[in-house]
């Protein structure tokens, strides 16, 4: 047999790319559990929008965490009523050599111990409630602290909050899509013009209109009902109107129209699959950047759209770049610079657009 170079240990010691992106989401949550900064919020929603395997990393992590919550409630009987023959001092005093197997054991039991103390230590903890807003035109996809993501489409305002027993959001306008991480302890609740969507683990689409709510769900299932059924503080409705009604359960492709007014009972239609992408066609293809050089932003847009944006200054090609825009709409990447970035944008033509430097 080949005896092994040292080159090939240092490869087979090399940890495979899967390992590498586990071990990197494994830190960006242990990061979260100690509250993430806005600016850090950003980078880990950059990290998993990168590539799908990033995302799904995260979500089997907190998939486990969630598992190993019960342990927090585990308490032995024996830790209050202790085996006085195991805490008796040795009848014989004597030299003490212990068998290594004995010094194993023990190790490994200190270990067990450590492990169970980190794994009983509160890991929820309330915080300040989140905005989230954007413009006319614009997009946002936010993973929570929780693992589910957040899709915002434009002039949408959603205010999160999560405690230790339940998980919130409140959506003022616009409309947004949710993916939910599994978490049985702690429900996932949208309010949302005095409408509340019930979930644990699943997705759906949330639409405040004028004169409706629009709850599609995509995934699983959901139940709806009023915001005062909830016992949500909505004192004020309960005494103008009569008891709410019954929760809606709806599943998978089910849409449901439920009036401001409420004068009439929810109205449920099953649609086909196709309408269901028609309808969450605003998510449409992303480009996400953090920090990204001006000119990699621009190659990528110009391999996607037949409208070429050119950089009339070299200056501008080290420009830093953040943010998240369809991949499709190089006008709304353009009106980011129009906004006061120091570039003065031109038209010469219907297929090219030039960023040139302010003088």
């Amino acid at each position: 047999m080949k005896p092994k170079s040292p080159a090939d240990g240092a490869h087979a010691a090399r940890p495979s790319e899967r390992e590498s992106i586990e071990a990197t989401a494994a830190a960006w949550l242990a990061q979260r559990d100690d509250v993430l900064a806005p600016g850090d919020e950003r980078k880990f929603a950059a990290w998993c929008a990168a590539d799908p395997r990033h995302a799904a990393a995260v979500a089997r992590l907190t998939g486990a965490w969630a598992a190993l919550q019960p342990l927090r409630d585990f308490r032995p009987a024996a830790a209050c009523h202790p085996d006085r023959d195991l805490l008796a001092h040795p009848a014989r005093v004597a030299t003490r050599v212990f068998p290594a197997r004995f010094v194993v054991l023990a190790a490994a039991a200190a270990l067990a111990l450590a492990a169970v103390g980190w794994l009983l230590r509160p890991v929820v903890r309330p915080a300040p409630a989140a905005l989230y807003a954007t413009t006319v035109g614009g997009y946002e996809r936010v993973m929570l602290s929780d693992g589910s993501v957040l899709e915002l489409n434009g002039d949408t305002s959603a205010r999160v909050r999560f405690t230790s027993s339940e998980r919130r959001v409140k959506l003022a306008r616009g409309e947004a899509h949710f993916t939910v991480a599994k978490d049985p302890a702690r429900p996932f609740l949208v309010e949302a013009g005095g409408v509340a969507v019930r979930a644990v683990g699943t997705a759906f689409n949330v639409r405040v209109g004028p004169r409706d709510v629009e709850v599609l769900v995509t995934e699983g299932k959901v139940s709806i009902s009023e915001v005062a059924r909830l016992d949500l503080g909505a004192h004020a409705t309960r005494a103008k109107r009569p008891s709410p009604p019954a929760d809606t359960l709806l599943v998978a492709h089910d849409r449901a129209l439920i009036s401001a007014a409420r004068a009439t009972a929810p109205v449920v239609e099953r649609i086909a699959p196709e309408a269901v992408r028609d309808a969450l066609a605003w998510q449409g293809t992303r480009l996400v950047f953090v920090d990204t050089p001006l000119a990699e932003v621009v190659a990528q847009f110009n391999r996607r759209n037949a409208v070429q944006l050119v950089l009339a200054d070299a200056s501008l090609a080290t420009l830093p770049v953040g943010g998240s825009f369809r991949a499709e709409n190089v006008e709304a990447f353009v009106r980011l610079f129009e906004s006061g970035s120091g570039v003065v944008v031109e038209r010469p033509d219907a297929a090219r657009i030039i960023l040139r430097k302010t003088k």
